[in-house]
């Protein structure tokens, strides 16, 4: 199988070498599909398994390793930082470099770096000196932030390389839908490890070593991957957008470069219509939703036994794996208005959010478990379908047609924007609470996602009144 593939064309061979049977290249292009979803798939997971198995250890990094919460709340700063300037930088090295390269490295890096901080532990670095241990697991979260941010837009790029036929298209908020589905298996994966690792009695860095083994070894089969159809000669509708272009240039008596299109810079994405808008948009969903996941067993834990309150905050987590699929199917059966679905969800959020400013302190246990379900919902579909259907969507715009390298660009500008401003917007929930009570954290989720709606506004109108010429590509504008 592999074999067929390799031994067709390049993407520097010529593209007028290759055959023109669209049904061949349709049915070779189906074939792999399923493999580039299952390895893309399968590093993404494992980028969350092994970020979220460092959180399930982080007790006993306090108390058996001796790291102090100051570092363990910096560990998280670092990550943060350098995860979100990661996606920008990743976004364009994907579609600069090979993809899988790219894929592969981060795969590796990230199951180095926790190899790193098993080193750190086996050999007592805090033990020994306490500046030498908090430096080390500083530096080696830092660098793990980039080596984890290679997983989203890189993974998206590939994933809409091979997902780009009609039927593919017409079905994206589905395929991206379940794709999305990752992050959530890896983080249960992770607590799953952890339980395992601890209650057989095992030492406790075993969780974090498991995860730095399984990075290395996907990254070895992510090496394999193909990442474009043209790599092996496959003809898609952009590629034969591209060689009509040519075509023109070379009947106009103009040089013509048959070696693939160039890779978009940053400001050609942010000129692409709605990538600015979506960028920040997305920055006020993430901060909902990382207010939601990081301060809510906080919150309930100041009226409920910390039992409950943990099973009560992971109902919230259990209905974001949902929320892709549902608003990906949604959007699919209203012919890609993608916008329209995604306002309509905030819209709901919003309403759940006042009721939370005004009752979340007298809600019984089984009213907060159905409202944090669907807030999951509410909150999880649109934060998974914006950085890979909707990026997907917008990376396909007219004005890019043809050009195949800028979906890691633009994921990578929307999802690293957005982590910037949700990382800021974090800093206010502290002081909220503290001075005003929980209500105004609830108010101030409500005026965010107000306001990520409101920037989205022009989109929401182009789907419902489009222009006649429109109409037809409303889910790629």
């Amino acid at each position: 199988f592999h074999t067929y593939f390799f031994d067709m064309a390049t993407e520097t061979t010529p593209l007028t070498a290759v055959g023109n049977d669209a049904a061949d290249h349709l049915r070779r292009l189906k074939s792999y599909q399923w493999w580039a979803f299952f390895v893309t798939f399968g590093g993404y997971f494992m980028a969350h398994f092994s970020r979220k198995c460092y959180s399930t250890v982080k007790q006993q990094l306090q108390t058996d390793a001796g790291y102090s919460a100051l570092i363990l709340s910096e560990m998280d700063t670092v990550f943060m930082g350098t995860y979100a300037i990661g996606n920008i930088i990743s976004g364009k090295l994907g579609d600069t470099m090979s993809p899988t390269t790219v894929l592969a490295i981060g795969l590796f890096g990230s199951g180095m770096c926790l190899f790193l901080i098993n080193v750190s532990l086996w050999f007592d670095f805090e033990g020994f000196s306490e500046s030498l241990g908090n430096f080390f697991i500083l530096g080696v979260y830092f660098l793990f932030g980039f080596f984890q941010s290679t997983g989203g837009p890189v993974g998206t790029a590939v994933m809409g390389n091979w997902f780009c036929d009609k039927e593919s298209v017409k079905r994206r908020g589905l395929i991206f839908g379940l794709w999305t589905c990752h992050q959530y298996m890896g983080d249960i994966t992770a607590a799953l490890c952890t339980a395992y690792v601890l209650n057989a009695g095992y030492a406790y860095w075993w969780a974090l070593l498991i995860p730095a083994v399984t990075n290395f070894s996907w990254g070895f089969l992510t090496l394999r991957l193909i990442a474009d159809p043209v790599d092996v000669g496959i003809i898609t509708d952009d590629v034969r957008i591209r060689m009509e272009k040519n075509a023109v240039k070379a009947a106009a008596g103009e040089e013509v470069d048959d070696s693939g299109p160039a890779p978009i810079s940053y400001a050609g994405a942010l000129r692409i219509p709605m990538v600015a808008q979506y960028a920040f948009a997305f920055g006020f969903f993430k901060l909902t939703n990382y207010v939601l996941f990081f301060w809510l067993p906080y919150f309930l834990g100041k009226h409920f036994d910390p039992v409950t309150a943990n099973l009560i905050a992971a109902l919230y987590s259990v209905g974001m794996m949902p929320g892709g699929i549902i608003v990906g199917v949604v959007s699919d059966l209203f012919g890609g208005r993608r916008a329209t679905v995604i306002g309509v969800f905030m819209s709901a959020l919003m309403v759940f959010l006042g009721i939370f400013s005004q009752k979340s302190e007298e809600l019984s246990a089984p009213a907060l478990l159905g409202m944090l379900g669907l807030m999951g919902i509410l909150v999880g579909g649109p934060n998974n379908i914006i950085t890979s259907a909707v990026a997907a969507d917008l990376a396909s715009h007219p004005s890019v047609k043809g050009n195949n390298k800028s979906l890691g660009t633009v994921t990578g500008l929307i999802n690293g924007c957005g982590s910037i401003t949700a990382s800021i917007g974090l800093l206010a929930v502290g002081p909220l609470q503290s001075t005003f009570g929980w209500s105004s954290v609830w108010i101030f989720l409500m005026g965010c996602t107000g306001a990520g709606t409101l920037l989205m506004s022009t989109k929401i109108y182009s789907e419902l009144f489009p222009e006649p010429e429109e109409d037809a590509e409303i889910g790629l504008v």
